[in-house]
């Protein structure tokens, strides 16, 4: 493994026990249990790796308790906490500047050094005094208050600046207190067992907070800003951070455990680990080896891919070490092609290697697979960035005249399908999210083979789906629909394949469906009827014939769903519905009326027992609730020897409420019927329904002759009048009718005691309308008077307008002009009186 930093010992064998450091520049500050302050100019030997160090200054009475240090070199000052308290020092004189009195008990402090937009430096600190958190900033040599304090949980163990936020670490729990004014307080996640909780500032306003054995980067929001945590060997009781030459970009993360002291660099995965090494106590300097060392590797690339192969990184945080970005950009396919049975076999054998491939089978091999896994997801998240990219880089050979692929379009598919090998391996949990991702490249047939070969079905209806096979996915279904010990068994996935499709597959639907239309018409009536968005557009039209042609007892709740649920008013859908209603009702009739024995007579419409009462009730209420039916082209369907009810609410939609009165009348005999009918259709604003109670009367006193209303061919005795049904309607609708017509229609001989109840009410609402047209007569003239009064007040006021008379606005003269006057006397000209209830005032 490549060693990333070499470590040079600054101080040894120091006879004083360490407490905090703070380093600046060539500069190193110490601070020891005694209470000295002790501060040290490192050189670095030229050519070398050795430094020259020199003790500048102590100060063995700086203090009885130097707990914490912190050096801001671009205000000349050491920020300090002593004998839990925040002091203030000069950092070349060490001569004390000032002291937070506020901050008395303070065990913990973070400072926090930004760049204004000006370029100015801007200096904030967070002090921890017990169970609150005190923010100041620094000005003219003083720290001042930036805002009240906050309250925190529980006594602070560790907390770093996160941009606007504070992360601070209690002894259980991690919390992320935001600076914004009302400092809300947002729970992150527990400790841990470790001892002490490490929160640790990063670049770019980031902080690194460890939990056991795992480290995670949180930005200010608290939320984690990589894919999975770093995953340690042990659990970490120190943590820093640091850049290391190989470019100011690449951040270093250094922790300490209680067996050795590892680095990492978080994007080079470069490591060093002193463990058991024999170093002896004291202060180390890490020195980064030159960037020429790492070029050097790219001579050996073989012996690092092998590495990659075997499985020898896989003791590596694979979510954030990536290897490959310090390799030359090699040709994928050729660290696939170390790998046995992973490229097609006559490429494979164009591939040439430096040393002989390793043989790997067992726990080896998956730990390879695993390593390789994580090299094609890199690469594979590097080529989709620059797929679209005009100038594409030229991928290297591992051997001088080893063939590579150029396009990247090919390389993805190359990577994905191996991918996809890797995780039937590895890890087969993966495979359908690789399958479902957008841009999926993968091999169809090669996919298609290695799938059916695992028996992975259900990936390989993914696999089918996002490339736009949808027959061959539909088949495998129904294929796979009859096996006993398939999980792809019974039609569930068809059905919830077929939903998805929409109109543009509307051929396929049709083609697979009706299998399941067939085992499970209610399952499978959920194609055409689920409340999903592919499903509601399809062309209704066009399903409603499929399923008459096919499977016609379907037709009708198909037509009651998207009437009824999803509100279609299309009257063509409507019409077929009844029509669908009237064939089963008909069927049924002739069967229940064969069932009756002789002299028994039929019970009411809709009151039948079984299927013959549902269907014909549901038609009774759809002919008299729907309104996007056409009853005209509808009425020839309806016999005029039967189903009477039916053909009376047709009619009455049609207008013609005396021949649905005669049915309701003389044929049922049912004046409670009759006057319902009445009920619902009357209605004073429309002409042909304000004289229905009328026609009802006289279908009561003047029935009309039989033949004159159609050929309703039943045995029917001459209609007769019926005086008390007439009466009746009388004393109790006199509202709805017109008086004179309605007399006019009773009998000669109608003795005035009969309808003398109908009278008395006639003559009592004229008498109390008479009433109130006298009253709001009165009313209207008092008001009339009222405005004649106002109106004539009003012209008694005179304007005069005179040669001299010029307007409040504008100071011109009047003249000829239009001119409009205020109540107050106030004249302006007409175009300027830009507001009536305002009067302009003298200027």
């Amino acid at each position: 493994m490549h060693d990333a930093y070499e470590p040079v010992p600054i101080l040894e064998k120091l006879p004083l026990q360490i407490d905090c450091l703070a380093a600046w520049e060539d500069w190193l500050l110490v601070g020891t249990k005694p209470g000295h302050l002790l501060l040290y100019r490192i050189k670095k030997d030229a050519g070398t790796n050795r430094f020259e160090v020199t003790l500048e200054k102590s100060n063995k009475n700086f203090s009885k308790k130097i707990q914490q240090l912190f050096v801001v070199s671009q205000y000349k000052i050491l920020i300090s906490l002593l004998e839990n308290n925040i002091h203030v020092h000069d950092l070349l004189t060490f001569q004390q500047i000032t002291v937070v009195s506020k901050a008395k008990g303070a065990t913990l402090f973070a400072c926090d050094l930004q760049q204004s937009p000006s370029g100015e430096a801007q200096l904030r600190m967070c002090v921890a005094v017990k169970k609150k958190l005190q923010l100041y900033y620094w000005k003219d040599r003083e720290f001042y208050e930036l805002q009240g304090d906050f309250a925190a949980p529980d006594i602070p163990k560790s907390m770093a600046w996160c941009q606007n936020s504070i992360c601070v670490g209690f002894k259980r729990d991690y919390y992320l207190i935001r600076m914004d004014g009302r400092g809300s307080i947002k729970e992150l996640f527990p400790t841990g067992k470790q001892l002490e909780p490490l929160v640790v500032p990063l670049a770019d306003g980031k902080v690194a907070v460890g939990q056991d054995d795992l480290t995670v980067v949180l930005n200010e929001e608290g939320v984690c800003t990589q894919k999975c945590a770093l995953n340690w060997t042990d659990i970490p009781i120190a943590m820093g951070r640091g850049w290391p030459a190989s470019g100011p970009k690449t951040l270093s993360l250094y922790l300490s455990t209680h067996k050795h002291f590892l680095l990492i660099s978080l994007r080079d995965c470069l490591t060093k680990t002193l463990d058991d090494m024999g170093f002896p106590p004291g202060i180390y300097q890490f020195v980064p080896y030159p960037q020429a060392n790492l070029r050097s590797c790219r001579r050996s690339i073989h012996h690092v891919i092998l590495w990659l192969a075997t499985g020898r990184m896989s003791c590596m945080p694979r979510c954030s070490l990536h290897i490959t970005l310090y390799l030359p950009p090699t040709d994928p396919t050729h660290v696939i092609g170390l790998y046995p049975d992973l490229l097609p076999a006559d490429y494979r054998k164009q591939l040439h290697y430096p040393n002989p491939l390793p043989s790997l089978s067992g726990a080896e091999l998956e730990k390879a697979h695993l390593a390789l896994i994580d090299y094609l997801t890199q690469k594979r998240s590097h080529l989709v960035k620059q797929l679209n990219d005009s100038d594409p880089s030229t991928p290297s050979p591992l051997m001088e005249g080893t063939p590579t692929i150029k396009s990247r379009k090919k390389l993805l598919q190359i990577i994905d399908t191996t991918l996809l090998k890797c995780y039937l391996h590895t890890n087969v949990a993966l495979v359908s999210p690789l399958l479902r991702l957008d841009n999926n490249h993968c091999h169809i047939e090669e996919s298609e083979y290695i799938l059916k070969k695992a028996h992975k079905y259900s990936e390989l209806i993914i696999l089918y789906e996002k490339k736009g096979l949808h027959q061959k996915a539909l088949q495998v279904l129904l294929d796979q629909s009859t096996k006993a010990n398939s999980p792809l068994k019974g039609h569930e996935r068809t059905v919830q394949y077929l939903q998805r499709l929409g109109m543009e597959n509307l051929v396929i639907i049709f083609e697979f469906s009706p299998w399941v239309l067939k085992i499970c018409p209610e399952d499978g009536l959920k194609i055409f009827t689920e409340d999903l968005t592919e499903v509601e557009t399809l062309p209704r039209d066009k399903v409603l014939n499929f399923l008459k042609e096919g499977f016609k007892e379907l037709a009708v709740p198909y037509l009651e769903h998207i009437i009824h649920v999803w509100e279609e008013t299309e009257p063509e859908f409507h019409n077929v519905l009844i029509q669908l209603y009237l064939e089963r009702v008909q069927g049924l009739m002739k069967q229940y009326l064969n069932s009756l024995p002789e002299g028994v007579p039929a019970v009411a419409a809709g009151k039948e027992e079984g299927d013959l009462g549902e269907f014909r009730n549901k038609l009774l209420c759809f002919l008299e609730v729907s309104t996007s039916y056409e009853p005209g082209r509808l009425i020839s369907d309806f016999p005029f020897d039967g189903l009477l009810e039916e053909r009376a609410l047709l009619l009455g939609r049609m207008g013609k409420h005396e021949q649905a009165l005669f049915i309701y009348v003389h044929v049922l005999k049912d004046t409670h019927m009759a006057e319902e009918y009445c009920h619902r259709h009357y209605d004073k604003e429309t002409d042909r329904n304000q004289d229905v109670y009328l026609s009802l009367l006289r279908m009561y006193l003047s029935p009309p002759d039989v033949h004159c209303l159609g050929p309703i061919k039943m045995e029917l005795s001459e209609p007769r009048a019926n005086l008390m049904a007439a009466l009746r309607v009388l004393e109790l609708h006199h509202s709805k009718l017109n008086t004179t017509k309605a007399i006019d229609l009773l009998p000669a001989n109608t003795q005035i005691r009969e309808i003398r109840v109908f009278l008395e009410s006639v003559l009592e609402e004229k008498a109390q309308r008479k009433r109130f047209d006298q009253v709001l007569k009165s009313l209207l003239q008092a008001e009339f008077l009222r405005v004649q009064e106002e109106r004539i007040f009003h012209q008694q006021v005179k304007c005069i307008i005179t040669e001299e008379k010029t307007c409040r606005v504008c100071k011109k003269k009047i003249g000829n002009s239009a001119f409009a006057r205020y109540p107050n006397g106030v004249v302006v000209h007409y175009f300027c009186c830009k507001d009536r209830g305002v009067c302009p005032t003298e200027q």
